[in-house]
C-alpha cells in the first residue's frame, strides 16, 4: 500500500492512525499542499478531486478518508475499530462524522486560504473562525464521551472516533483554540500520546514533515 498524503493534513493523519492501529505496512508519498502538488496532472490522475489522502492498493486507488477507513475495517478487521453491536457501531460512526463532516471541513487548509485571499482575514480572524466550529463540536463530543467512553471515545480501546479526534485536537492547538473545557477529550489525547500507533502517525514523525 502507498499512502499519498500531507504530513499536517487531518485526513491524512486519521488515515495513518488507522493503518498503524491495524499494524499494516505502507509506504508514503508526500503531497505538499502548500506547493500545489495536489493540483498536478500526475496527482489528479490518482485523485481527480485533487485532495489528500489517496491510498494505492495494487491496481486500485481509494480516496476520501472515511471510505478508506471503512475499507480498512472491512478488509483488516483485527483489531476492530468499530464495536460489534450495530447500535454501538452507529454511535462511533456518529462521533467520527461529527468531526469529519461538521468540524474539519470548515478549518482545513483550503478554507483558511479562501478566508485570507477572498475576505482578507488575518491569522486572528482565521483562528476565531476555526474556534467557532471546533468548540461547539467538542462540547457535543465531550458529552458523548462521558456517556460512552471508558478511556477512549467509545469504550476502553481506540475506535474510528479516536482516529478522527486526535487530528482535530492537533488542529485546534494550531488555531490556538482553548481546550480546558474538554477534560475527557484531553485525557484521550494524553492516552494517544503514549500509544505506539498514534505516536507513529503523528505529523512530526512523518518523512515529509518540516
Amino acid at each position: 500500500m502507498i499512502l499519498h498524503g500531507y504530513w499536517r493534513s487531518g485526513t491524512s493523519y486519521r488515515t495513518r492512525i488507522a493503518l498503524e492501529l491495524k499494524g499494516l505496512a505502507y509506504a508514503q508519498q508526500g503531497v505538499d499542499l502548500r506547493q500545489g502538488v495536489q493540483k498536478s496532472e500526475a496527482y489528479r490522475a490518482l485523485n481527480p478531486q485533487g485532495l489528500v489522502p489517496a491510498l494505492e492498493i495494487g491496481d486500485a486507488v481509494l480516496t476520501q478518508s472515511p471510505a478508506i477507513l471503512e475499507w480498512l475495517e472491512e478488509t483488516h478487521p483485527t483489531p476492530p475499530l468499530l464495536p460489534a453491536d450495530p447500535v454501538d457501531r452507529a454511535r462511533v460512526r456518529a462521533m467520527a462524522a461529527l468531526i469529519g463532516c461538521d468540524i474539519h471541513p470548515l478549518n482545513n487548509l483550503r478554507v483558511g486560504k479562501a478566508l485570507r485571499e477572498t475576505f482578507g482575514a488575518d491569522q486572528a480572524a482565521v483562528d476565531a473562525w476555526a474556534a467557532r466550529w471546533i468548540i461547539p463540536g467538542f462540547e457535543a463530543l465531550e458529552t458523548l464521551v462521558s456517556r460512552h467512553g471508558a478511556g477512549w471515545c467509545f469504550g476502553g480501546s481506540p475506535t474510528l472516533a479516536d482516529c478522527y479526534l486526535i487530528p482535530q485536537i492537533y488542529s485546534a492547538s494550531r488555531f490556538n483554540v482553548p481546550l480546558e473545557a474538554f477534560p475527557r477529550l484531553l485525557a484521550i489525547e494524553a492516552s494517544a500520546a503514549r500509544h505506539p500507533a498514534f505516536v507513529a502517525a503523528h505529523p512530526d514523525a512523518q518523512p515529509d514533515a518540516d
